[in-house]
């Protein structure tokens, strides 16, 4: 833009005003004969149609420079783009080996747990096959005292209906 602006600058500079080509200072115009307007004109519109001509070069090129710009700054940020891709991607690496290694552990931990309900499940097994066994054990010391008691109830009550002679002998 700025080439196309000097150009646009020299252009008029070099070429002049259409008040400085064609008519000249007001002091050249009062010491020149009259030109007529009709000499003018066509010299005029020739120098707008080329003023207008380079105004749409200018623009063209303008326009060029923009969309040159713009491709040059599209490639930038898809390379800027790709360029953060690639360091969050290596920036990412170590968090996902960390993220699979704890994500492994959890797995381990699960395991261990599974593990550990399985031994308690055994062991409550164990207790309470224990316990039954216990129980039962205890039923039948109660009912062997109870019979051990019959026992000795009815040798108490033999002994006493023995005769005393008897009595002493199985002393």
């Amino acid at each position: 833009t700025e080439s196309a602006l000097q150009r646009f600058c020299y252009f008029n500079l070099s070429r002049g005003s259409p008040s400085r080509q064609g008519l000249g200072s007001a002091s050249e115009r009062a010491g020149a004969p009259r030109l007529r307007p009709h000499v003018l004109l066509p010299q005029e519109n020739t120098q707008i149609r080329d003023l207008q001509r380079e105004n749409r070069e200018l623009w063209i090129s303008l326009e060029e420079h923009q969309d040159a710009l713009e491709l040059i700054m599209s490639k930038y940020r898809k390379q800027m783009l790709q360029l953060l891709q690639g360091r969050k991607a290596e920036e990412a690496e170590p968090v996902f080996k960390v993220h699979q290694e704890i994500e492994s552990q959890i797995d381990r931990i699960f395991e261990m747990g599974e593990v550990m309900r399985k031994a308690v499940q055994v062991d409550d097994d164990q207790f309470f096959k224990v316990q039954e066994k216990l129980a039962q054990l205890e039923l039948e010391n109660k009912e062997l005292r109870e019979l051990l008691s019959i026992s000795k109830e009815s040798v108490e009550v033999g002994k006493e209906d023995l005769p005393d002679s008897e009595a002493q002998v199985t002393k």
